[in-house]
């Protein structure tokens, strides 16, 4: 297998994402990968770390495209950056998967623009698998579509479902629909057809799901627009890191709490392993006819990595065709019915 990884995207590029790489190479067996961005700079980074040199190759890529920048146009007109060209990779068969942890709205774009959509889908998704007290749980749409109809939705939770019981290894996974209330009349139009449409599904749906749920992760695969999902996304992320920010602050107050602190320090660990987002490499982009993960914009090496791997999952349990064949069997299903 090989997987073009954006050696310029994220906070941390190209350092973290070049030891990530290197990291991927040498855990993980059968696979290649090509890094993109300034041929100079790459290796110099890789010069650093032992590793079997037949399994890193660099595409040079002068340009970078930031997360300032204006998604479409940026991905149109640098055609020289090193996101642009790992896309480009998957387009033409040289690469079996893309990773970037660079600016979600180019990468999603250039998604769409250069590997295209599977057939049968009307718009792809952005699918993060994310920590909760009952296990991890997939929040599918969590941006690239502010606006939805409820067939969207209806696909969000195929592919959701599809991606989840073969990289989790859950049998039927139970699929949810975020709402203001657990009763099926509650909602907006959005909600209500959207609501409609699964419950007719063969989809094993448990109804609706009030976000004060979501943490206990009773629900594995929670289907949403993306203005709601990249809502709960980003509270999700500012509670973490204000509960582990006061926590800290506490602990830290006066000698009884720092040693009452240091006798949880074993809890506190195993905590911050359970809820790191790192655990579970990035987010899968949904629809498209290639591999495409977005990793976190502060993805460490260990992240990139992890990233890495679960394209390596994606890829070897099939996931494009398992989609396909899905989306297909719905659109069967409502023929007959």
């Amino acid at each position: 297998m090989i997987i073009a990884v954006d050696g310029m995207g994220g906070d941390f590029a190209p350092d973290c994402i070049v030891e990530g790489c290197v990291k991927a190479v040498n855990e993980f067996k059968d696979i290649e990968i090509i890094i993109t961005g300034p041929q100079d700079i790459i290796k110099n980074k890789l010069s650093n770390y032992q590793y079997d040199k037949q399994k890193i190759k660099i595409v040079d890529a002068k340009d970078v495209i930031s997360n300032n920048e204006q998604p479409v146009k940026a991905i149109r007109r640098k055609k020289d950056s090193s996101l642009y060209k790992a896309l480009n990779l998957v387009k033409n068969k040289e690469a079996d998967a893309v990773i970037s942890a660079g600016s979600t709205g180019a990468f999603m774009a250039g998604s769409l623009f250069i590997v295209g959509r599977i057939r049968g889908i009307d718009r792809p998704a952005i699918a993060p698998v994310l920590p909760s007290k009952g296990g991890p749980w997939m929040l599918i749409d969590c941006g690239a579509n502010a606006e939805c109809k409820p067939i969207n939705l209806l696909q969000f939770a195929v592919m959701g479902k599809t991606y989840f019981e073969n990289i989790l290894n859950m049998s039927n996974p139970t699929v949810g629909l975020i709402n203001i209330g657990s009763e099926e009349e509650k909602g907006n139009t959005l909600t209500k057809e959207a609501h409609k449409l699964l419950k007719e599904s063969e989809i094993n749906f448990v109804g609706n799901v009030e976000p004060r749920e979501i943490p206990k992760g009773e629900t594995n695969v929670l289907v949403c627009d993306g203005f709601v999902g990249n809502t709960v996304l980003k509270m999700y992320e500012g509670v973490a890191s204000t509960i582990f920010s006061v926590l800290k602050e506490e602990i830290m107050s006066s000698t009884r709490t720092k040693i009452g602190g240091a006798l949880l320090k074993p809890v506190f660990n195993k905590f911050k392993k359970d809820y790191d987002y790192s655990e579970y490499g990035g987010a899968a982009f949904l629809g498209v006819k290639g591999i495409c993960i977005k990793a976190h914009g502060s993805s460490d090496s260990k992240a990139i990595k992890n990233a890495i791997r679960q394209a390596i999952k994606f890829h070897k349990n099939k996931i494009i065709d398992k989609i396909k064949a899905e989306i297909e069997n719905e659109k069967q299903e409502k023929k007959d019915n």
